[in-house]
Formats: structure tokens, C-alpha cells, sequence
């Protein structure tokens, strides 16, 4: 497929959402280049592959969630597991990218070769390996472990009867149906499963140690289905992109800034959709909105299954699993013929690739973001890491954008290299990139994460419409870019 006399320009990484966004960008805009995807995965999709427990669903709406460039034509807006890999599965027909695939191939090692300019790739495949030459290399793995999710180390849970279900690894013969059902967790994946569960007749208690925010919303978009009446899709699903992304970006900057008047106004919306089944206590995170991310439900399906008794709520901190049940420290006992432990996921960038300079191993939390997706001194990488606060996809469309307007400049001045320099003596002032996000998989995986600073291009940015704008109008040669032409400085 590539050798070092026929390198491939582009090797992207990732046959999910961010791989396929980007091939699609690259496809559109450089068509070209001559590009590969690898997947460690038999198809495409990722996470939407990956994960087959019931219910499993956007956690964004699907006007924010698509991309930019192909319209959702589905008639909800909190989109199926299913449906979303369909809509990937058409992206990559209607950009011819099935052809670029290459599946069961991990990727574990990548050197950039300085005397010729290019990565050489490391895989491991379903027949021993295969390398890869190429002079860009894009990382879109996502940003979890896929092999291995959280394990909070439960007391007693190896001692119990019945069985032990993870999300991320959810047996498809497994039949809830008339089972009493504990899901331990209060996330987006704890609150989409209830439901769920409950629908195939089991009896669910979700089992919290801290509560979440919670904000139930119409599983159809009336805008959206409004202007499509008026407007061609194209146009109408622009425009309820662009009105959801304000909406989302206003909201977010708002419970930032009013918390306690967010928080008020959100448990009023859950007094009004549970009534006489509100619980106070199983309702007031000690954290802000927006500090972690919002669970949002369709329909509010979550709060339907609680007030028809098909799902219930136990809050507290769990001391020990039992043969038959969960006991919490406040001494509440939750039966269960089954548990379900939706604890949270493992982060893991940069896909767990090793990654070195002319054999040199590269720690990334020791060089810093730049434009959202490269990395000081390290030349022709660029990964893909979401926004908190927003559609995963949104960094994708941007970052696709300005990867083909980089690509772009170094074929006109014919430069091999790209690289964002960053002196040794530089006076970046360092930022968390992550600060003021309290999910438990983020604090846990902060060492992994590459540097920030406050300000520049040297950062990883969560705020949508500045980064907009800015990667779309400032130039491409900024003076922190470096260019070269095998080894030479232009």
C-alpha cells in the first residue's frame, strides 16, 4: 500500500466518527491525496460499533452530532445506535471512503523519519502486521480505552449470583425481561439504560453514589421539522445547526456563570416531570451544571419509567455487593438478580500509540496543543480531541476544515514538513484544559493529556464560536507554523 519511495500522503487512524469526518473534509476538499483508514475494529463506526447495550443513543442532538456537510435526515433528534451508524455508513459511500478502508488493524507504533520526512506506521492485523509510510498522520481513535473501561473496585461483586454486565462489553443473548436489575452509575449510559431495560420488562433501580444533572427534552426537533417544511433540507438543517450550537454554547455559558440559578430552574423541570416521586436528595448534585456533562433524555424517558414503577432510585455510596443484592452505606439493600456497572470509561489519547521522533519515545503531557490539534514540535500529527460542552462533531467539521486549508498551503510552497515550534524558552503559562469538568474519567486520565495554555494557539479550546472563527480566519503561516522541504527550512 505504501513504501518509502511511494509514500501515502494522509494515514488517518480511526474508522469511527473522527476518522471518518476527516476523510470525508480530505475527500471533499483534496481529493487527490492518496489516503488510508485503518481500524483495529472488523467495521467501521467506533463507539457506535462498539457499544450494543440497550438504547444506546446520541448524547447529542443529531442537527449538532452530523456533520456540517451532510445533513440528518432522520425524524428524531436523539438518534438510535443503529441509525447513527447508518448515517456514517452513507457519509462514507457518498464520499467514496470504503475503498480507503482497512480493517483489524491496530495501530501500536508510529516514528517519524526525519531524513525522509514521513511517519513510518506500525499495525498489528488478523495475519501479523503490516507497515505504513505517510507523510501526514491523523489520529481519530477517539478518547477512551476500548479494551479496558473503569473498574471502581466494588467491594464483594465478585461474591455475587447472578451476572455482571459492563456496558462497553453488553451481551447480545442476554434477555432482561422479568429480571430485578441494578445499574450502578447516574451518567448519560445509567440513564439511557433504565428506560431501556425497564421497556423489556425488568424492574431497575439505579444505584447513585452522586446525582447528576438531568434535562429532559422533546425527542423530535419542532424547529428543525418546521423549516424543513419551508426550506430545502440542506439549508434548514444549516440553519437548526446553527440555532442548536448557539442555544447549547448560551446555556452552557450561562449555568457556568449562574449556577444556582440554573441548578433551581433544572430541579423545577424534574418536580414538574416526576410529582409526587421527587426526591430531593436523589436530584441535588453537589457540583454545578456544566461541570459535568449534562445527561440529557429524550421524551423524558428516564422520568416516565420512574413514575409508571417500572424504575426506581437509590442514592448513597455502595459498601458491598452481596450474593443477591447491593448494600448501600446508609443501610438501603438493592435486590437484584443482575448488575449492570455503568461506572464510567477509562480516557485514553492518541489512540495508546506509541509515538517517537527519529526513534525518540514523544510523552505528549509534555508538549502543548496548538490549534486544537497538533502538538508543539512534533511535525505533520494532528489528532482529534472533542469538545466537553458541545457535539463531538463540531471539532471534527473545524478541524477538518483547517487541516485542509494546512495541507493546501504546504502544496503550494511544496513543503514536506509542518511543525508548530515552540521554543525551549517560550513563556506559555499553562492552563487545565480540563479545569471546571469534574467527570471522574477526565481526572483520572489528566496525566495523559498534552499541555495548554491560557491563551494562543498553544491550547485546547472549549469555546465553540471563538475556536470557529479563529480556524477559519487566521492564516495558516502565523509564525509558529514551521515549514520544510526534506529537512530544509522554507
Amino acid at each position: 500500500m505504501s513504501t518509502e519511495s511511494d509514500p501515502l500522503d494522509i494515514l488517518i487512524v480511526g474508522a469511527g466518527i473522527s476518522g471518518i469526518g476527516m476523510a470525508a473534509h480530505l475527500r471533499r476538499n483534496l481529493p487527490g491525496k492518496r489516503m488510508a483508514i485503518l481500524d483495529r475494529r472488523k467495521d467501521f463506526g467506533g463507539t457506535w460499533d462498539l457499544f450494543r447495550y440497550p438504547g444506546v443513543r446520541s448524547d447529542s442532538d443529531m442537527y449538532t452530532l452530523g456533520f456540517a456537510f451532510a445533513p440528518w435526515s432522520g425524524d428524531r433528534s436523539v438518534a438510535r445506535g443503529e441509525e447513527i451508524l447508518s448515517y456514517l455508513g452513507k457519509v462514507a459511500a457518498q464520499h467514496d471512503l470504503n475503498r480507503h478502508m482497512h480493517f483489524s488493524h491496530q495501530v501500536t507504533h508510529a516514528d517519524w523519519d526525519s531524513d525522509h520526512a514521513l511517519w513510518r506506521v506500525h499495525a498489528k492485523t488478523g495475519q501479523g502486521s503490516a507497515d505504513f509510510m505517510t507523510r501526514f498522520l491523523i489520529l481519530g481513535s477517539g478518547y477512551y480505552d476500548y479494551d479496558m473501561p473503569h473498574d471502581p473496585q466494588i467491594d464483594g461483586l465478585k461474591d455475587f449470583a447472578g451476572p455482571v454486565l459492563h456496558p462497553q462489553f453488553w451481551p447480545q443473548g442476554f434477555d432482561p425481561a422479568g429480571k430485578r436489575i441494578a445499574v450502578i452509575g447516574s451518567g448519560a449510559t445509567a440513564v439511557t439504560l433504565v428506560p431501556a431495560l425497564a421497556d423489556a420488562g425488568a424492574r431497575v433501580t439505579m444505584v447513585q453514589r452522586t446525582p447528576s444533572w438531568f434535562l429532559a427534552q422533546p425527542a423530535r426537533d419542532l424547529f428543525a421539522n418546521a423549516a424543513e417544511k419551508v426550506l430545502p433540507r440542506r439549508w434548514a438543517y444549516g440553519l437548526t445547526r446553527l440555532r442548536n450550537n448557539a442555544l447549547q454554547y448560551w446555556f452552557f455559558n450561562k449555568s457556568r456563570r449562574e449556577p444556582e440559578q440554573v441548578g433551581a430552574w433544572l430541579k423545577q423541570r424534574i418536580r414538574d416531570q416526576l410529582g409526587g416521586h421527587y426526591d430531593e436528595r436523589a436530584f441535588s448534585p453537589p457540583y454545578g451544571p456544566w461541570m459535568q456533562r449534562m445527561c440529557f433524555m429524550p421524551d423524558g424517558d428516564f422520568f416516565k419509567a420512574i413514575r409508571e414503577g417500572h424504575a426506581a432510585l437509590a442514592t448513597g455510596a455502595i459498601r458491598r455487593v452481596v450474593g443477591d443484592a447491593i448494600e448501600l452505606e446508609g443501610g438501603e439493600r438493592v435486590e437484584a438478580d443482575a448488575i449492570v456497572t455503568a461506572t464510567g470509561l477509562r480516557l485514553a489519547t492518541l489512540g495508546k500509540i506509541a509515538v517517537a521522533l527519529d526513534g525518540k519515545p514523544v510523552n505528549f503531557g509534555e508538549h502543548w496543543y496548538y490549534r486544537n490539534c497538533m502538538f508543539s514540535n512534533v511535525p505533520n500529527l494532528a489528532a482529534v480531541f472533542g469538545y466537553l460542552n458541545a457535539s463531538w462533531t463540531n471539532r471534527v467539521d473545524m478541524v477538518g476544515e483547517w487541516l485542509c486549508r494546512l495541507l493546501g498551503q504546504m502544496d503550494a510552497w511544496r513543503a514536506d514538513t509542518a511543525v508548530p515550534f515552540l521554543p525551549a524558552n517560550h513563556d506559555l503559562e499553562a492552563d487545565d484544559p480540563l479545569a471546571g469538568y469534574s467527570s471522574g474519567y477526565l481526572q483520572r486520565g489528566r496525566h495523559l493529556v498534552p499541555m495548554s495554555a491560557k491563551s494562543g494557539p498553544w491550547r485546547l479550546s472549549h469555546d465553540l464560536m471563538r475556536d470557529r472563527r479563529e480556524l477559519r480566519e487566521l492564516p495558516i503561516d502565523d509564525g509558529h507554523l514551521q515549514f520544510s522541504r526534506a529537512g530544509r527550512q522554507l
